[in-house]
């Protein structure tokens, strides 16, 4: 929706607490099965389904067979042996990222899909003998291995984090839907280009160096750059096209100080979008207006020679009954717009 690209997904997710079974740091097994059961339930998906883990894998005695029984409990059951849940941990390659350990892992299993590889878990030499790996299918990834993308089956990992003081969480990441191609530059929406300078001439000469530089850039990040990264003076135009070749043509009109369709100056005349609304909110309003702000005054006084007589006994009446709210909104938006652009 926001225009960036998606690069995974997040298919569920959960968390629990069990610090008061085994202690402060501890882990415990069973809380380990429920999180990951219950992500797998969020996730509307059968272990089966999920093709590899990133584990908390601390490397502890006490940790590490805890969470590889849980593994084996959850994922390795019934498991087609021949497609076997692959295990490893980032904490092999960049030791413990504490609190951000669980967003490494997010982080390195979004790669491992972008580039078609499970990465191998380093300084492994065996699996460890405190767990019954024939419980379960569920592998060591001791060597890298390729991870392509099959016909009707989308690739899936999860990441576990286990923090101090009892709390499992386990995410369910899928790879990200194939998008279609990207369209065509000139085939999206509406875009402006904000232009801003101290004079009219640095004006149009800045409308030149933008025509120059522009390229095959986007045109979306060429109008957001220009409105989020550069100071507004009080000469400004706004070109609006759809798609790079008509925007670079209203740059052109600028450059040559033209005023045209597509093209708003501040040296082409004083253009307002009035956003009506459904007329006076209260009784009174257009006169308590009036006596108030001066500069509204002198406005609306404006507008009233414009416009003919009635207006003002309209907005100025006492009697609901006689009120045309539509006239009253004409008129007070008018003068509003007047005493913006006088």
């Amino acid at each position: 929706r926001n225009g960036h690209r998606v690069l995974a997904v997040v298919r569920g997710s959960a968390v629990n607490q069990d610090g008061a079974s085994n202690g402060l740091t501890a882990p415990n097994g069973p809380s380990q099965q429920r999180v990951i059961r219950a992500a797998l339930a969020s996730a509307r998906l059968a272990p089966e389904d999920v093709d590899a883990v990133e584990a908390h894998g601390t490397g502890t005695s006490l940790g590490d067979p805890i969470e590889a029984q849980a593994l084996l409990a959850t994922y390795g059951r019934g498991r087609d042996a021949e497609r076997p849940l692959w295990l490893g941990s980032v904490k092999s390659n960049i030791g413990h990222a504490q609190a951000a350990a669980g967003v490494a892992g997010v982080i390195k299993m979004v790669l491992a899909m972008e580039k078609g590889r499970l990465p191998r878990t380093l300084h492994v030499d065996e699996p460890s003998g405190e767990v019954d790996w024939d419980s379960g299918a569920v592998r060591l990834l001791t060597e890298a291995r390729d991870w392509p993308s099959e016909e009707g089956r989308l690739r899936r990992a999860g990441v576990s984090s286990f923090g101090i003081s009892g709390t499992n969480a386990h995410v369910i990441i899928e790879e990200a839907p194939e998008e279609g191609e990207e369209p065509e530059s000139d085939a999206g929406g509406v875009v402006p280009w904000v232009l801003s300078a101290r004079t009219e001439g640095a004006l149009q000469a800045q409308a030149v160096q933008l025509s120059e530089f522009v390229g095959e850039s986007s045109p979306v990040d060429v109008g957001w750059s220009l409105v989020s990264t550069r100071a507004a003076f009080e000469h400004r135009a706004v070109v609006v096209g759809r798609g790079r070749d008509e925007l670079v043509r209203g740059l052109s009109e600028v450059a040559q100080g033209r005023g045209v369709r597509g093209v708003a100056s501040s040296a082409s005349g004083g253009l307002a979008f009035v956003f009506a609304g459904q007329g006076s909110q209260r009784l009174g309003m257009g006169r308590g207006l009036y006596e108030r702000f001066p500069v509204f005054a002198e406005a609306f006084d404006e507008v009233c020679g414009r416009v003919g007589p009635g207006v003002r006994e309209v907005v100025f009446g006492s009697d609901a009954g006689e009120l045309d709210r539509t006239v009253w909104a004409q008129a007070g938006l008018f003068a509003l717009e007047v005493a913006l652009f006088r």
